[in-house]
């Protein structure tokens, strides 16, 4: 039994040493198999890339070899045209030497001319001084003859014929000078209307007249809702922030945008137009598109002010002059844009000044910057004559700029052609007829001091005038005022502007207080 055993463990033993040996020569079989694959692979690999890598030389040489003929090209081209460029250099030298030899014999005879001419001239002249001698002693015998034969002196007899011809021709003189005046009266009158004929005849500007409200078309009237607003907040916004009135009536595909401020008016617009175009109307977004408009506005007011000293062909001029140039668009006097009015006036101007012989671009300078107070008065107290005075000295402008601006109001006597010519200018462009209306200017005038009125008061952070006048809106700092003195407030601009101001009907009081508390969570 136990030889059985044993006999099965020598047999089982056997068979598994039989077993590892083949299993082993076949897996180094099968690894050979792979080894040779992989070189295989690698041999084919390391042909392709010797075939890319030719490929790569041949396609850099021939880069090369195009690089090198574009250059022979270039360079051919080039030389030619230096060689064309050298041969006209060679050609107008040429001519040049032939034209100075020219001038230079031209001088030569001249020199020649002119020296035979001073010859002559001092034989003349010794000859004149001969004759001179024999007239003055011919003259002498005379006297002295006439001196006898009359019984009076020389002296006396020079006298008494000096008096009578004074006499004769103190008459003649006066009734010469008479003469002359009327001539002259006439011919300046005439040419004073010829001047003006030409000026008005030679160019005609662009009328611009200016309105209190701006029409903005919309797609459908659904969009007039979304203007409004949940419960009128989104045109309350925008009333606030713009200081204009917003008029949504029945109009179809039609709102209004209603203000005395040209400036305020134009941003309002276009700030409501990008709104309509965008389509995302809140008062996050409000805000956002009025301060993007604002600062578009500033660079187009410099832009506009470059292009209109551009288009008249005057020299350099400090940005800021420009900035106000530019901000002059938004400005109206007497419903007449006062840009339109400085371009009809500097335009008039340099016309006039051409015809009387003066300098066209500093009357034009002068006819430009003549209303430039007119850019401040909305922002600084005083009149347009002396704000203009004061930024044109600023900035070192001409004395004949400061004498048109003093002149045309009459503040100062014109000194110059040119001052003269803006002024007649000036007058031309405001009394044509249809050019101002008195009416939109007193409006203005009454608006802007109810606006004043309340930013004498402490507190008051903006003060629009909306609907046309009949209502003020007054924001103030709701830290400063409360809401008891809100209300007292609103009653004190109340009374002062039923005692400062001429109106018709009435005019409502707001006095707007918010108080708005930011917080960022992070």
């Amino acid at each position: 039994m136990l030889t059985i055993i044993l006999l099965g463990v020598l047999i089982a033993i056997l068979a598994g040493l039989t077993g590892f040996l083949v299993s082993r020569k076949f897996c180094n079989a099968t690894f050979d198999v792979h080894l040779e694959q992989a070189k295989a692979k690698a041999n084919i690999l390391e042909t392709e890339a010797e075939l890319l890598l030719n490929r790569a030389t041949i396609r850099a040489e021939e880069i090369i070899t195009e690089a090198k003929r574009e250059k022979d090209v270039v360079f051919d081209k080039i030389q030619r045209e230096f060689q064309t460029r050298e041969a006209n250099l060679l050609v107008k030298e040429a001519k040049f030497k032939e034209y100075q030899q020219l001038e230079t014999d031209k001088l030569n005879e001249q020199s020649v001319s002119l020296a035979s001419q001073i010859l002559k001239l001092q034989r003349n002249e010794k000859k004149l001084v001969s004759l001179k001698i024999e007239y003055q002693e011919y003259i002498d015998k005379l006297v002295r003859s006439l001196e006898g034969v009359s019984g009076m002196t020389e002296q006396e007899a020079k006298k008494l014929l000096l008096d009578n011809v004074e006499k004769k021709a103190r008459r003649e003189m006066s009734h010469i000078v008479r003469r002359y005046e009327n001539e002259a009266l006439q011919n300046a009158k005439k040419h004073a209307n010829f001047i003006l004929a030409q000026a008005t005849t030679r160019y005609a500007g662009d009328f611009a007249s200016e309105r209190l409200t701006n029409n903005i078309h919309l797609d459908n009237d659904e969009l007039k809702g979304r203007i409004i607003g949940r419960e009128g907040r989104n045109i309350k916004a925008l009333e606030l922030l713009l200081g204009v009135d917003i008029i949504v009536d029945d109009t179809p595909n039609t709102i209004i945008v209603s203000s005395f401020n040209l400036y305020r008016r134009a941003i309002a617009t276009k700030t409501l137009e990008l709104l309509i175009e965008d389509g995302r109307i809140q008062p996050a977004r409000i805000e956002d598109i009025y301060a993007k408009v604002c600062d578009e506005f500033e660079d187009s007011i410099l832009g506009e002010g470059e292009e209109v000293v551009a288009k008249l062909g005057l020299s350099a001029m400090n940005p800021e002059l420009m900035r106000l140039i530019g901000r002059l668009r938004y400005r109206a006097s007497y419903g007449q844009n006062a840009l339109a009015h400085t371009l009809e006036v500097a335009h008039l101007a340099g016309v006039m000044t051409a015809e009387m012989g003066g300098d066209i671009l500093l009357a034009k300078r002068a006819g430009l910057l003549h209303d430039i107070g007119k850019a401040l008065t909305h922002d600084i107290d005083g009149n347009h004559v002396d704000l203009g005075v004061e930024v044109c000295r600023r900035y070192n402008e001409d004395p004949v700029v400061i004498n048109a601006i003093y002149a045309h109001h009459g503040h100062e006597d014109i000194k110059s052609i040119e001052c003269g010519a803006v002024c007649a200018a000036d007058a031309l462009s405001a009394a044509r007829p249809g050019a101002r209306r008195e009416v939109l200017e007193s409006f203005l005038k009454r608006v802007s001091l109810v606006e004043e009125i309340a930013f004498e008061h402490d507190g008051v952070k903006q003060a629009y005038a909306i609907n046309a006048g009949r209502e003020l809106r007054v924001i103030v700092n709701a830290v400063l005022i409360n809401d008891d003195e809100a209300v007292l407030l609103s009653k004190e601009i109340a009374k002062e502007i039923e005692q400062q101001v001429q109106y018709p009907g009435e005019i409502k009081v707001n006095v707007i207080r918010e108080l708005r508390a930011t917080a960022y969570a992070s």
